[in-house]
């Protein structure tokens, strides 16, 4: 989430009132997130998220993402759904940009997760896998394996502006990638980027899963090593083993791992490591100054990395002796 368009008072009252939803009462920007222009919108009927789709989001996506929502909600998934103007539309266009009005659910993202948090993340991704199975439409995952080296040639030639030695890191890393990176593993719908930011807790019951721009068709295991590399380090970017096991069993709890997916976890963390470091990276050095708009530091992702490169098993991440 973040704010590249800016949206006026007279603009935004004749978008919300073609959703029938009473008078707009109030709205402000969030800055959070890096790809599209979010706001919470205030309405007589409640409170909304505003989303403007900006030019990274390929607008021939906009139906996978919101249809995925309703479908993944009435599989029993608990998160947003979009909502459908007076004529049955859920996308419409605002100051020229694709904009979707979305539900608001109530809870806060976990700046430092608990482990208790970490299962029930867990147990919410597989139940997210599962309810995915059937949906009707599909997308490829543009930023798995086969879009990493065309991402890593953008950035190359400035990445070490960025920290000293990092584009012979990546470089020799992707190689390692390209030549080892697992196959035929279960496939199906998966979140893409189930970051702390995008799981709401009150408490430590677990209130909604959001921001599915990303989701898309790929390894089901590919998400669960997305999910270690964001909830399993702690500040001091050391590898917390009892996050990393209550996350693995609260997946394990609703869908058991196979033996090969066991097997490639370490070389799918590795992948999700270099994922964000390089996307975290392209955003880094091309974010315009004057967006509000919260850069990450790709030098995180730097640190998760090496830690993942000393990984021989799964049971690395749980502290047993086997899965």
């Amino acid at each position: 989430m973040a704010v590249y368009t800016e949206v006026n008072d007279e603009e935004l009252a004749r978008f919300i009132a073609g959703y029938g939803l009473g008078r707009l009462l109030s709205y402000k920007g969030i800055a959070e997130g890096v790809e599209n222009t979010n706001y919470i919108v205030h309405c007589e009927s409640g409170s909304y998220i505003l989303t403007l789709y900006e030019k990274r989001v390929d607008p021939a996506d906009l139906p996978f993402f919101l249809g995925l929502m309703e479908h993944l909600a009435a599989g029993g998934v608990t998160c947003p759904l979009p909502v459908r103007d007076t004529e049955g539309r859920n996308l419409n266009m605002l100051c020229g940009r694709h904009a979707a009005l979305i539900t608001f659910l109530d809870g806060v993202w976990p700046r430092q997760p608990k482990v208790a948090q970490c299962f029930e993340v867990g147990r919410a991704m597989a139940t997210m896998h599962l309810a995915g199975d059937g949906f009707s439409l599909s997308r490829k995952n543009a930023l798995s394996l086969a879009g990493w080296r065309p991402l890593f040639d953008k950035v190359a030639a400035r990445a070490d502006s960025i920290l000293p030695g990092l584009q012979t890191l990546l470089a020799a890393e992707l190689s390692v990638l390209e030549k080892s990176w697992p196959r035929d593993l279960p496939q199906g719908i998966i979140h893409a980027d189930l970051f702390t930011d995008n799981v709401f807790f009150i408490g430590d019951a677990l209130s909604g899963l959001i921001d599915f721009y990303f989701a898309c068709n790929d390894a089901l295991a590919y998400d669960i090593a997305v999910c270690l590399n964001a909830w399993c380090f702690d500040t001091d970017f050391s590898f917390n083993r009892d996050k990393g096991r209550a996350l693995l069993d609260g997946y394990q709890a609703v869908r058991p791992l196979n033996a090969l997916e066991q097997k490639a976890m370490p070389m799918l963390a590795r992948g999700a490591a270099v994922r964000f470091l390089l996307t975290r990276s392209y955003d880094w050095l091309n974010t315009p100054k004057d967006a509000l708009v919260a850069r990450k530091d790709p030098f995180d992702y730097v640190r998760r990395l090496r830690f993942h490169q000393t990984v021989k098993s799964i049971s690395d991440y749980t502290g047993d002796r086997q899965s």
